[in-house]
């Protein structure tokens, strides 16, 4: 039987050709996340990072053990720029085993919303640093002061060359 009002062949051709590169990118796509592929996968980046872990537990414990820094309290000063004015704080750490045992901040504001953020920076470092390796310690912001974080570093870095064994 022929049909005349049959689709022509060059389109019944180009359907079929578009219906197999369906399939074959389906079939890509499928191939990349069977459950097969996903679980040997998982397994090996499972592995890699708690190799890792040791790796790091094991520069740690060396950091921790050797020391690098000399136990003892250290104070100096950071300053740092507000829109008003230059401030500056004095920062007192206590250091035990690289561990920060104590802090210490005392400021000397020149401006008034200065003695505000500096109050309340004073308020909430200890909670911050206290209990950290010193190494980890580093402050962005503490209870709304972000500028006076920035003499706390200042004076922190001050501190770990002063401490360095």
């Amino acid at each position: 039987m022929i049909r005349t009002t049959a689709v022509p062949r060059p389109v019944r051709a180009g359907a079929a050709l578009v219906g197999v590169l369906g399939m074959v990118a389906l079939a890509g796509c499928a191939g990349t996340t069977t459950p097969a592929a996903d679980a040997g996968e998982t397994t090996p980046a499972t592995t890699a990072p708690s190799s890792s872990a040791t790796t790091d537990s094991g520069t740690d414990t060396g950091s921790v053990v050797g020391s690098a820094y000399t136990d003892g309290t250290y104070t100096a000063e950071g300053s740092y720029s507000t829109p008003e004015s230059v401030e500056t704080i004095e920062v007192t750490i206590t250091l035990e085993s690289d561990v920060v045992t104590a802090v210490e901040v005392t400021g000397d504001p020149q401006a008034a919303e200065s003695q505000r953020y500096q109050s309340q920076f004073i308020g909430g470092i200890s909670d911050e640093v206290v209990g950290q390796l010193v190494d980890d310690v580093s402050v962005s912001r503490v209870a709304g002061s972000s500028l006076t974080s920035g003499g706390f570093n200042k004076a922190l870095q001050t501190i770990k060359s002063e401490a360095a064994a």
